[in-house]
Protein backbone atom coordinates (compact mmCIF):
# COMPACT_ATOMS: atom_id res chain seq x y z
CA UNK A 1 0.00 0.00 0.00
CA UNK A 2 1.34 3.39 -0.92
CA UNK A 3 1.29 5.85 1.95
CA UNK A 4 -0.77 8.92 1.09
CA UNK A 5 0.90 12.26 1.74
CA UNK A 6 -0.99 15.04 3.45
CA UNK A 7 0.08 17.19 0.55
CA UNK A 8 2.47 16.73 -2.34
CA UNK A 9 5.06 19.20 -3.57
CA UNK A 10 6.59 19.03 -6.98
CA UNK A 11 10.31 18.22 -7.01
CA UNK A 12 11.15 21.75 -8.14
CA UNK A 13 9.02 23.43 -5.48
CA UNK A 14 10.34 21.13 -2.80
CA UNK A 15 13.94 21.79 -3.66
CA UNK A 16 13.34 25.52 -3.77
CA UNK A 17 11.67 25.39 -0.35
CA UNK A 18 14.68 23.56 1.06
CA UNK A 19 17.35 25.75 -0.51
CA UNK A 20 17.46 28.15 2.43
CA UNK A 21 18.20 25.39 4.98
CA UNK A 22 21.13 25.75 7.36
CA UNK A 23 24.55 24.91 6.02
CA UNK A 24 25.02 22.05 8.49
CA UNK A 25 21.74 20.37 7.56
CA UNK A 26 22.49 17.72 4.95
CA UNK A 27 19.94 17.53 2.13
CA UNK A 28 19.72 13.93 0.92
CA UNK A 29 18.15 13.64 -2.52
CA UNK A 30 17.01 10.01 -2.77
CA UNK A 31 15.47 8.30 -5.77
CA UNK A 32 12.43 7.33 -3.66
CA UNK A 33 10.86 7.74 -0.27
CA UNK A 34 10.93 5.34 2.63
CA UNK A 35 7.82 3.21 2.86
CA UNK A 36 7.02 3.98 6.49
CA UNK A 37 8.49 5.15 9.79
CA UNK A 38 8.04 1.58 11.05
CA UNK A 39 11.27 -0.32 10.27
CA UNK A 40 9.46 -3.66 10.63
CA UNK A 41 6.82 -2.81 8.03
CA UNK A 42 8.53 -4.28 4.97
CA UNK A 43 11.78 -6.06 4.11
CA UNK A 44 13.16 -3.07 2.23
CA UNK A 45 16.82 -2.33 2.90
CA UNK A 46 16.51 1.38 1.97
CA UNK A 47 13.73 2.02 4.48
CA UNK A 48 15.55 0.05 7.18
CA UNK A 49 18.79 1.93 6.48
CA UNK A 50 17.21 5.38 6.70
CA UNK A 51 15.43 4.45 9.93
CA UNK A 52 18.69 3.17 11.38
CA UNK A 53 19.49 6.84 11.95
CA UNK A 54 16.60 6.92 14.43
CA UNK A 55 16.35 3.35 15.69
CA UNK A 56 19.27 1.16 16.80
CA UNK A 57 19.98 -2.51 17.39
CA UNK A 58 21.78 -4.37 20.13
CA UNK A 59 24.81 -4.53 17.81
CA UNK A 60 25.83 -2.75 14.62
CA UNK A 61 28.43 -2.79 11.85
CA UNK A 62 31.39 -0.44 12.24
CA UNK A 63 33.18 1.44 9.43
CA UNK A 64 34.82 -1.82 8.31
CA UNK A 65 31.53 -3.75 8.46
CA UNK A 66 32.69 -5.64 11.55
CA UNK A 67 30.17 -6.23 14.31
CA UNK A 68 30.54 -4.01 17.36
CA UNK A 69 28.44 -3.30 20.48
CA UNK A 70 25.57 -0.82 20.25
CA UNK A 71 22.66 -0.99 22.71
CA UNK A 72 24.24 -4.16 24.11
CA UNK A 73 27.68 -3.76 25.66
CA UNK A 74 28.56 -7.47 25.74
CA UNK A 75 27.14 -10.96 25.20
CA UNK A 76 27.86 -14.62 25.84
CA UNK A 77 26.48 -18.03 24.89
CA UNK A 78 25.36 -19.97 27.98
CA UNK A 79 26.20 -23.62 28.60
CA UNK A 80 23.10 -24.96 26.85
CA UNK A 81 24.45 -23.48 23.55
CA UNK A 82 21.03 -22.11 22.62
CA UNK A 83 20.73 -19.20 25.06
CA UNK A 84 22.53 -15.91 24.43
CA UNK A 85 22.80 -13.47 27.32
CA UNK A 86 23.11 -9.77 26.47
CA UNK A 87 24.31 -7.15 28.91
CA UNK A 88 22.68 -3.85 27.94
CA UNK A 89 24.17 -0.39 27.87
CA UNK A 90 23.15 1.71 30.88
CA UNK A 91 21.98 5.33 30.82
CA UNK A 92 20.45 5.17 27.34
CA UNK A 93 17.21 7.06 26.71
CA UNK A 94 14.67 7.05 23.91
CA UNK A 95 13.90 10.26 22.07
CA UNK A 96 10.85 10.83 24.28
CA UNK A 97 13.00 10.62 27.41
CA UNK A 98 12.02 7.09 28.48
CA UNK A 99 14.85 4.93 29.85
CA UNK A 100 16.02 1.99 27.76
CA UNK A 101 15.71 -1.36 29.60
CA UNK A 102 15.50 -5.08 28.98
CA UNK A 103 11.70 -4.83 28.73
CA UNK A 104 12.13 -2.83 25.53
CA UNK A 105 14.35 -5.49 23.98
CA UNK A 106 11.93 -8.32 24.75
CA UNK A 107 8.95 -6.36 23.41
CA UNK A 108 10.84 -5.46 20.24
CA UNK A 109 11.96 -9.03 19.56
CA UNK A 110 8.41 -10.26 20.08
CA UNK A 111 7.12 -7.62 17.66
CA UNK A 112 9.56 -8.34 14.83
CA UNK A 113 9.19 -12.14 15.18
CA UNK A 114 5.38 -12.02 15.30
CA UNK A 115 3.68 -14.23 12.71
CA UNK A 116 2.32 -11.13 10.93
CA UNK A 117 5.72 -9.41 10.73
CA UNK A 118 7.19 -8.99 7.23
CA UNK A 119 10.64 -9.14 8.84
CA UNK A 120 10.18 -12.34 10.85
CA UNK A 121 12.61 -14.04 8.48
CA UNK A 122 15.35 -11.71 9.70
CA UNK A 123 15.39 -13.65 12.99
CA UNK A 124 15.17 -17.22 11.68
CA UNK A 125 16.47 -18.99 14.80
CA UNK A 126 14.59 -16.92 17.38
CA UNK A 127 12.32 -18.73 19.85
CA UNK A 128 11.84 -16.41 22.82
CA UNK A 129 13.46 -13.86 25.10
CA UNK A 130 13.13 -12.94 28.75
CA UNK A 131 14.18 -10.25 31.17
CA UNK A 132 16.89 -11.30 33.62
CA UNK A 133 17.16 -7.83 35.16
CA UNK A 134 16.80 -4.26 33.92
CA UNK A 135 20.02 -4.46 31.91
CA UNK A 136 20.20 -8.18 31.06
CA UNK A 137 18.25 -10.15 28.46
CA UNK A 138 18.35 -13.85 27.57
CA UNK A 139 17.54 -14.81 23.96
CA UNK A 140 16.64 -18.45 23.31
CA UNK A 141 17.21 -19.97 19.86
CA UNK A 142 16.03 -23.11 18.08
CA UNK A 143 19.53 -24.61 18.39
CA UNK A 144 23.18 -23.68 18.02
CA UNK A 145 23.26 -20.80 15.55
CA UNK A 146 26.36 -18.84 14.47
CA UNK A 147 24.75 -15.78 12.87
CA UNK A 148 22.59 -14.24 15.57
CA UNK A 149 24.74 -11.12 15.91
CA UNK A 150 24.61 -10.58 12.14
CA UNK A 151 20.82 -10.81 12.29
CA UNK A 152 20.56 -8.39 15.19
CA UNK A 153 22.32 -5.59 13.31
CA UNK A 154 19.00 -4.96 11.52
CA UNK A 155 16.60 -5.51 14.41
CA UNK A 156 15.69 -2.08 15.76
CA UNK A 157 14.70 -1.62 19.38
CA UNK A 158 11.42 0.12 20.25
CA UNK A 159 10.28 1.69 23.52
CA UNK A 160 7.78 -0.76 25.06
CA UNK A 161 5.91 1.93 27.02
CA UNK A 162 5.55 4.04 23.85
CA UNK A 163 4.23 1.01 21.93
CA UNK A 164 1.70 0.15 24.63
CA UNK A 165 0.46 3.73 24.98
CA UNK A 166 -0.04 4.03 21.21
CA UNK A 167 -1.40 0.55 20.47
CA UNK A 168 1.71 -0.23 18.39
CA UNK A 169 2.75 -3.57 19.89
CA UNK A 170 1.97 -5.46 16.67
CA UNK A 171 3.94 -4.93 13.43
CA UNK A 172 2.50 -3.16 10.43
CA UNK A 173 2.85 -4.57 6.90
CA UNK A 174 3.07 -2.32 3.85
CA UNK A 175 2.63 -5.30 1.52
CA UNK A 176 -0.61 -6.28 3.23
CA UNK A 177 -1.80 -2.68 3.46
CA UNK A 178 -1.80 -2.47 7.26
CA UNK A 179 -0.80 0.75 9.02
CA UNK A 180 -0.59 1.95 12.60
CA UNK A 181 0.80 4.62 14.88
CA UNK A 182 4.38 3.56 14.11
CA UNK A 183 3.75 4.09 10.40
CA UNK A 184 3.76 7.85 10.90
CA UNK A 185 5.62 8.29 14.21
CA UNK A 186 9.03 7.20 15.50
CA UNK A 187 10.77 6.97 18.86
CA UNK A 188 14.21 5.38 18.92
CA UNK A 189 17.54 5.83 20.67
CA UNK A 190 19.61 6.73 17.60
CA UNK A 191 21.69 9.76 16.59
CA UNK A 192 18.82 11.57 14.82
CA UNK A 193 15.23 12.30 15.81
CA UNK A 194 12.35 12.43 13.31
CA UNK A 195 11.05 15.99 13.60
CA UNK A 196 8.43 15.88 10.84
CA UNK A 197 7.32 13.80 7.90
CA UNK A 198 5.42 14.51 4.70
CA UNK A 199 5.25 11.17 2.82
CA UNK A 200 6.54 11.44 -0.75
CA UNK A 201 7.77 14.97 -0.04
CA UNK A 202 10.16 15.44 2.90
CA UNK A 203 11.19 13.81 6.17
CA UNK A 204 13.15 16.01 8.56
CA UNK A 205 15.63 14.57 11.07
CA UNK A 206 17.31 16.64 13.78
CA UNK A 207 20.34 15.67 15.83
CA UNK A 208 19.76 13.80 19.09
CA UNK A 209 21.67 15.81 21.72
CA UNK A 210 21.35 12.96 24.23
CA UNK A 211 22.71 10.16 22.06
CA UNK A 212 24.73 7.70 24.15
CA UNK A 213 27.57 7.52 21.60
CA UNK A 214 30.18 10.15 20.73
CA UNK A 215 29.18 11.69 17.37
CA UNK A 216 31.74 11.69 14.57
CA UNK A 217 29.49 13.87 12.41
CA UNK A 218 28.97 17.64 12.72
CA UNK A 219 25.42 17.78 11.36
CA UNK A 220 22.54 19.47 13.13
CA UNK A 221 20.22 17.28 11.08
CA UNK A 222 19.33 16.07 7.61
CA UNK A 223 16.37 16.10 5.27
CA UNK A 224 15.33 13.08 3.20
CA UNK A 225 13.98 14.44 -0.10
CA UNK A 226 12.56 11.86 -2.53
CA UNK A 227 13.36 13.06 -6.06
CA UNK A 228 12.13 10.31 -8.37
CA UNK A 229 13.28 11.90 -11.60
CA UNK A 230 16.94 11.17 -12.32
CA UNK A 231 17.23 14.34 -14.41
CA UNK A 232 15.81 16.48 -11.59
CA UNK A 233 18.13 14.81 -9.09
CA UNK A 234 21.18 15.56 -11.23
CA UNK A 235 20.08 19.16 -11.76
CA UNK A 236 19.56 19.57 -8.02
CA UNK A 237 23.05 18.24 -7.32
CA UNK A 238 24.65 20.51 -9.90
CA UNK A 239 22.86 23.56 -8.50
CA UNK A 240 23.63 22.67 -4.88
CA UNK A 241 19.96 22.31 -3.93
CA UNK A 242 20.79 18.87 -2.55
CA UNK A 243 24.10 17.95 -0.91
CA UNK A 244 24.03 14.20 -1.33
CA UNK A 245 22.46 11.42 -3.34
CA UNK A 246 23.02 7.70 -2.93
CA UNK A 247 21.60 7.10 -6.40
CA UNK A 248 23.52 9.11 -8.98
CA UNK A 249 22.38 7.94 -12.45
CA UNK A 250 25.19 6.06 -14.20
CA UNK A 251 24.36 7.71 -17.51
CA UNK A 252 25.07 11.14 -15.98
CA UNK A 253 28.38 10.31 -14.28
CA UNK A 254 30.58 12.13 -16.84
CA UNK A 255 28.53 15.29 -16.36
CA UNK A 256 28.64 15.03 -12.57
CA UNK A 257 32.35 14.20 -12.52
CA UNK A 258 33.12 17.25 -14.67
CA UNK A 259 31.22 19.62 -12.38
CA UNK A 260 33.59 21.69 -10.21
CA UNK A 261 31.37 21.59 -7.12
CA UNK A 262 30.51 17.86 -7.11
CA UNK A 263 32.37 14.79 -5.86
CA UNK A 264 31.47 11.37 -7.32
CA UNK A 265 31.99 8.25 -5.19
CA UNK A 266 31.95 4.93 -7.05
CA UNK A 267 32.00 1.25 -6.14
CA UNK A 268 30.26 -2.04 -6.87
CA UNK A 269 27.36 -2.94 -4.63
CA UNK A 270 27.20 -6.22 -2.74
CA UNK A 271 23.63 -6.46 -4.04
CA UNK A 272 23.11 -9.11 -6.72
CA UNK A 273 20.30 -8.44 -9.18
CA UNK A 274 18.32 -11.53 -10.19
CA UNK A 275 15.20 -12.65 -12.00
CA UNK A 276 12.75 -14.94 -10.24
CA UNK A 277 10.18 -17.16 -11.91
CA UNK A 278 6.93 -18.69 -10.71
CA UNK A 279 7.02 -22.46 -10.17
CA UNK A 280 3.24 -22.67 -9.78
CA UNK A 281 1.11 -24.88 -12.02
CA UNK A 282 -0.46 -21.94 -13.85
CA UNK A 283 0.72 -18.58 -15.12
CA UNK A 284 -1.14 -15.44 -14.10
CA UNK A 285 -3.09 -15.75 -17.38
CA UNK A 286 -4.30 -19.24 -16.44
CA UNK A 287 -2.09 -20.99 -19.02
CA UNK A 288 0.06 -23.97 -18.01
CA UNK A 289 3.35 -22.73 -16.55
CA UNK A 290 6.37 -23.91 -18.60
CA UNK A 291 8.83 -22.39 -16.08
CA UNK A 292 8.29 -25.37 -13.79
CA UNK A 293 10.69 -27.07 -16.24
CA UNK A 294 14.37 -26.27 -15.65
CA UNK A 295 14.96 -26.29 -19.42
CA UNK A 296 12.56 -23.37 -19.89
CA UNK A 297 14.22 -21.47 -17.08
CA UNK A 298 17.66 -22.08 -18.56
CA UNK A 299 16.36 -20.90 -21.94
CA UNK A 300 15.41 -17.55 -20.42
CA UNK A 301 18.88 -17.39 -18.85
CA UNK A 302 20.80 -18.16 -22.05
CA UNK A 303 18.77 -15.68 -24.10
CA UNK A 304 20.09 -12.75 -22.03
CA UNK A 305 23.13 -10.98 -23.45
CA UNK A 306 24.68 -9.72 -20.22
CA UNK A 307 27.61 -8.06 -21.94
CA UNK A 308 25.23 -5.90 -23.96
CA UNK A 309 23.36 -4.99 -20.76
CA UNK A 310 26.63 -4.13 -19.01
CA UNK A 311 27.82 -1.89 -21.84
CA UNK A 312 24.62 -0.28 -23.07
CA UNK A 313 22.33 -0.10 -20.03
CA UNK A 314 24.78 -0.06 -17.12
CA UNK A 315 27.46 2.04 -18.87
CA UNK A 316 30.10 -0.60 -17.97
CA UNK A 317 29.64 0.15 -14.27
CA UNK A 318 28.09 -3.19 -13.24
CA UNK A 319 29.75 -6.59 -12.73
CA UNK A 320 28.21 -9.56 -14.56
CA UNK A 321 27.32 -12.36 -12.14
CA UNK A 322 26.95 -16.11 -12.44
CA UNK A 323 26.35 -16.61 -8.73
CA UNK A 324 23.48 -15.22 -6.67
CA UNK A 325 25.94 -13.75 -4.14
CA UNK A 326 28.83 -11.32 -4.59
CA UNK A 327 32.51 -12.41 -4.30
CA UNK A 328 33.07 -10.99 -0.78
CA UNK A 329 30.20 -13.03 0.70
CA UNK A 330 31.03 -16.31 2.55
CA UNK A 331 29.84 -19.25 0.45
CA UNK A 332 30.98 -17.73 -2.87
CA UNK A 333 33.27 -19.67 -5.22
CA UNK A 334 34.58 -18.78 -8.66
CA UNK A 335 33.01 -21.92 -10.11
CA UNK A 336 29.55 -20.75 -9.01
CA UNK A 337 30.22 -17.41 -10.68
CA UNK A 338 30.61 -18.82 -14.20
CA UNK A 339 27.59 -17.85 -16.27
CA UNK A 340 25.79 -20.13 -18.66
CA UNK A 341 26.79 -18.95 -22.13
CA UNK A 342 24.66 -16.42 -24.00
CA UNK A 343 23.35 -18.58 -26.87
CA UNK A 344 20.13 -17.77 -28.71
CA UNK A 345 20.09 -21.05 -30.65
CA UNK A 346 20.62 -23.07 -27.47
CA UNK A 347 17.82 -21.12 -25.79
CA UNK A 348 15.43 -21.88 -28.65
CA UNK A 349 16.38 -25.56 -28.55
CA UNK A 350 15.71 -25.72 -24.81
CA UNK A 351 12.28 -24.15 -25.27
CA UNK A 352 11.47 -26.73 -27.93
CA UNK A 353 12.64 -29.59 -25.70
CA UNK A 354 10.48 -28.28 -22.87
CA UNK A 355 7.46 -28.03 -25.17
CA UNK A 356 7.05 -24.29 -24.74
CA UNK A 357 4.62 -23.03 -27.39
CA UNK A 358 5.74 -20.39 -29.86
CA UNK A 359 4.59 -16.93 -28.83
CA UNK A 360 3.98 -17.83 -25.19
CA UNK A 361 2.79 -14.75 -23.27
CA UNK A 362 3.70 -14.20 -19.64
CA UNK A 363 3.81 -11.38 -17.11
CA UNK A 364 7.20 -9.69 -16.44
CA UNK A 365 6.94 -7.65 -13.23
CA UNK A 366 9.43 -4.77 -12.80
CA UNK A 367 9.75 -1.67 -10.62
CA UNK A 368 9.93 1.97 -11.60
CA UNK A 369 11.61 2.86 -8.32
CA UNK A 370 13.68 -0.20 -7.52
CA UNK A 371 17.10 -1.24 -8.77
CA UNK A 372 19.62 0.83 -10.73
CA UNK A 373 18.22 1.37 -14.26
CA UNK A 374 15.68 -1.36 -13.60
CA UNK A 375 13.13 -0.24 -16.16
CA UNK A 376 15.76 -0.11 -18.92
CA UNK A 377 17.10 -3.52 -17.88
CA UNK A 378 13.63 -5.03 -18.10
CA UNK A 379 12.94 -3.46 -21.48
CA UNK A 380 16.20 -4.83 -22.88
CA UNK A 381 15.62 -8.34 -21.47
CA UNK A 382 12.05 -8.40 -22.75
CA UNK A 383 13.37 -7.62 -26.24
CA UNK A 384 15.94 -10.44 -25.95
CA UNK A 385 13.24 -12.92 -24.93
CA UNK A 386 11.14 -11.83 -27.88
CA UNK A 387 13.98 -12.94 -30.17
CA UNK A 388 13.57 -16.55 -29.01
CA UNK A 389 9.84 -16.56 -29.75
CA UNK A 390 8.38 -15.49 -26.41
CA UNK A 391 6.01 -12.60 -25.65
CA UNK A 392 6.76 -11.10 -22.25
CA UNK A 393 4.17 -8.56 -21.15
CA UNK A 394 6.22 -5.91 -19.40
CA UNK A 395 4.47 -4.67 -16.26
CA UNK A 396 6.34 -1.67 -14.81
CA UNK A 397 4.98 0.24 -11.81
CA UNK A 398 6.10 1.62 -8.45
CA UNK A 399 7.17 -0.73 -5.70
CA UNK A 400 4.01 -0.07 -3.68
CA UNK A 401 1.93 -1.40 -6.60
CA UNK A 402 4.16 -4.33 -7.59
CA UNK A 403 5.03 -5.81 -4.20
CA UNK A 404 1.52 -7.15 -3.45
CA UNK A 405 1.50 -8.88 -6.84
CA UNK A 406 4.81 -10.56 -6.09
CA UNK A 407 3.89 -11.70 -2.60
CA UNK A 408 0.52 -13.13 -3.69
CA UNK A 409 1.74 -15.07 -6.75
CA UNK A 410 0.50 -12.58 -9.35
CA UNK A 411 3.87 -12.29 -11.14
CA UNK A 412 5.24 -14.88 -13.59
CA UNK A 413 8.75 -13.38 -13.75
CA UNK A 414 10.06 -10.60 -11.53
CA UNK A 415 13.20 -8.72 -10.56
CA UNK A 416 14.86 -9.03 -7.17
CA UNK A 417 17.98 -7.47 -5.67
CA UNK A 418 19.61 -9.09 -2.63
CA UNK A 419 22.60 -7.71 -0.73
CA UNK A 420 22.75 -10.53 1.90
CA UNK A 421 21.87 -7.92 4.51
CA UNK A 422 21.99 -7.87 7.41
CA UNK A 423 23.96 -11.11 7.63
CA UNK A 424 26.63 -10.48 4.98
CA UNK A 425 26.60 -14.26 4.54
CA UNK A 426 25.19 -16.66 1.93
CA UNK A 427 22.85 -18.05 4.59
CA UNK A 428 20.73 -14.90 4.14
CA UNK A 429 19.46 -15.55 0.57
CA UNK A 430 19.58 -19.33 1.05
CA UNK A 431 17.15 -19.13 3.94
CA UNK A 432 14.94 -16.23 2.90
CA UNK A 433 14.76 -16.76 -0.88
CA UNK A 434 15.69 -20.34 -1.79
CA UNK A 435 14.39 -22.38 1.15
CA UNK A 436 10.84 -23.72 0.96
CA UNK A 437 8.23 -21.31 2.31
CA UNK A 438 7.54 -22.40 5.87
CA UNK A 439 7.63 -20.55 9.17
CA UNK A 440 10.41 -17.95 9.13
CA UNK A 441 12.00 -19.56 6.06
CA UNK A 442 11.34 -18.64 2.44
CA UNK A 443 9.86 -15.23 3.24
CA UNK A 444 11.01 -14.00 -0.19
CA UNK A 445 10.29 -17.30 -1.96
CA UNK A 446 7.75 -15.62 -4.20
CA UNK A 447 7.94 -18.34 -6.86
CA UNK A 448 6.74 -21.17 -4.58
CA UNK A 449 9.60 -23.59 -5.30
CA UNK A 450 10.68 -26.37 -2.97
CA UNK A 451 13.85 -28.50 -2.97
CA UNK A 452 14.08 -30.79 0.11
CA UNK A 453 17.79 -31.48 -0.45
CA UNK A 454 18.53 -27.75 -0.55
CA UNK A 455 16.38 -27.16 2.56
CA UNK A 456 18.35 -29.81 4.45
CA UNK A 457 21.68 -28.19 3.54
CA UNK A 458 20.43 -24.75 4.59
CA UNK A 459 19.14 -26.06 7.90
CA UNK A 460 22.44 -27.82 8.57
CA UNK A 461 24.39 -24.65 7.75
CA UNK A 462 22.19 -22.69 10.14
CA UNK A 463 23.25 -24.81 13.11
CA UNK A 464 26.90 -25.45 12.16
CA UNK A 465 29.24 -23.48 14.43
CA UNK A 466 32.38 -24.55 12.59
CA UNK A 467 32.96 -21.79 10.01
CA UNK A 468 34.66 -23.96 7.38
CA UNK A 469 31.99 -26.66 7.54
CA UNK A 470 29.19 -24.09 7.45
CA UNK A 471 30.56 -22.39 4.34
CA UNK A 472 30.97 -25.78 2.61
CA UNK A 473 27.28 -26.54 3.26
CA UNK A 474 26.27 -23.14 1.91
CA UNK A 475 28.34 -23.66 -1.23
CA UNK A 476 26.64 -27.02 -1.85
CA UNK A 477 23.25 -25.37 -1.50
CA UNK A 478 24.25 -22.58 -3.89
CA UNK A 479 25.26 -25.22 -6.43
CA UNK A 480 21.69 -26.56 -6.40
CA UNK A 481 20.41 -23.03 -6.90
CA UNK A 482 22.67 -22.71 -9.93
CA UNK A 483 22.01 -26.15 -11.44
CA UNK A 484 18.24 -25.82 -11.08
CA UNK A 485 18.22 -22.19 -12.27
CA UNK A 486 15.94 -21.31 -9.38
CA UNK A 487 16.72 -17.70 -10.16
CA UNK A 488 18.67 -16.05 -12.99
CA UNK A 489 21.61 -13.97 -11.70
CA UNK A 490 22.30 -10.82 -13.71
CA UNK A 491 24.88 -8.58 -12.06
CA UNK A 492 26.12 -6.74 -9.03
CA UNK A 493 24.79 -3.28 -9.67
CA UNK A 494 26.96 -0.16 -9.59
CA UNK A 495 27.08 1.89 -6.44
CA UNK A 496 27.37 5.58 -7.23
CA UNK A 497 27.00 8.37 -4.72
CA UNK A 498 27.57 12.07 -5.24
CA UNK A 499 28.09 14.96 -2.85
CA UNK A 500 28.58 18.67 -3.17
CA UNK A 501 31.99 20.06 -2.23
CA UNK A 502 30.72 21.39 1.09
CA UNK A 503 30.31 17.79 2.27
CA UNK A 504 33.77 17.15 3.66
CA UNK A 505 33.32 13.52 4.67
CA UNK A 506 30.91 10.86 3.40
CA UNK A 507 32.29 7.31 3.80
CA UNK A 508 31.25 4.97 0.97
CA UNK A 509 30.24 1.59 2.40
CA UNK A 510 30.22 -1.59 0.25
CA UNK A 511 26.75 -2.50 1.53
CA UNK A 512 25.50 0.75 -0.09
CA UNK A 513 24.07 2.03 3.19
CA UNK A 514 24.72 5.68 4.01
CA UNK A 515 25.57 6.20 7.68
CA UNK A 516 25.24 9.91 8.21
CA UNK A 517 26.52 9.74 11.78
CA UNK A 518 29.95 9.59 10.06
CA UNK A 519 29.26 12.50 7.67
CA UNK A 520 30.64 16.02 7.97
CA UNK A 521 30.00 19.34 6.25
CA UNK A 522 32.23 22.40 5.90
Amino acid sequence: MRLKPKFILTSAALLLACSTAQADVLKWGASRDIGSLDPYSYGDSFTINVLNHTYEGLVRYDKNLKIEPALAESWEILDDQITWRFKLRPDVTFHNGNTFTAEDVVASLQRVSHETSPLKGNLPAYVSSKVVDDLTVDVVLTGPYPLLLNDLTNIHIFDKQWMVENDAELPTDIGAGTEGYATYNANGTGPFIVESRQPDAKTVFVVNPDWWDTPEHNLTGFELLPVNSAATRVAAMLSGEINFTNDAPVQDLPRLAAAPDVNVLEGVDLRTVMLGMSFRDKLVSGLDNPFKDVRARKALYQAIDMEQLRKKVMREKSRNAGAVIAPPIPGYTEALDERFAFDVDAAKALLAEAGVPEGLEFDFNCLQDGLVNEEQICQAIAAMWSRIGLKPNLDVAPQAVQTPKRTTGKADVYTLGWATLPMLDAYSPLLQIFHSKEGNSGVFNWGDWSYPELDKLVQSAGSELDLEKRIALETQALQIVKDEVIMIPLHQQPMVWATTKNVSDMPLFPDNKPRLWYASMK
